[in-house]
């Protein structure tokens, strides 16, 4: 019988810091956990999706409806708002971006 191993060091890769943080979601007017839905191309369907956080080359990381990780680019997803009647609206994550930036300007 051999004895037993040493417990591993975590410490073995030094975890980079996140080049996006919460501020690269609020740059877009988005915040983990909001609901959205992206497509891959025009002629596929939406589907729904949660914002986890913003990705290294810019896109936005979502979990989709069956778990799966996602990196979807800005101009393929939509943000679930209310309209002004209190229906559920969907906006382009591009025109949110704009109008977010558009504020902090004035």
């Amino acid at each position: 019988m051999s004895p037993p191993r040493p417990p591993r060091s975590r410490r073995r890769g030094a975890s980079t810091p996140d080049p996006f943080p919460e501020a690269g979601l609020a740059e877009l007017g988005l915040a983990r956990g909001d609901a959205v839905r992206f497509r891959r191309d025009a002629s596929a369907r939406w589907r729904p999706a949660t914002v986890v956080q913003r990705e290294k080359d810019g896109s936005v990381g979502l979990v989709d409806a069956k778990g799966a990780a996602r990196a979807i680019p800005v101009e393929q997803i939509e943000v679930k708002i209310r309209g002004p009647r209190g229906g559920v609206a969907w906006e382009p994550l591009p025109e949110r971006a704009e109008r977010t930036e558009q504020m902090r300007l004035l």
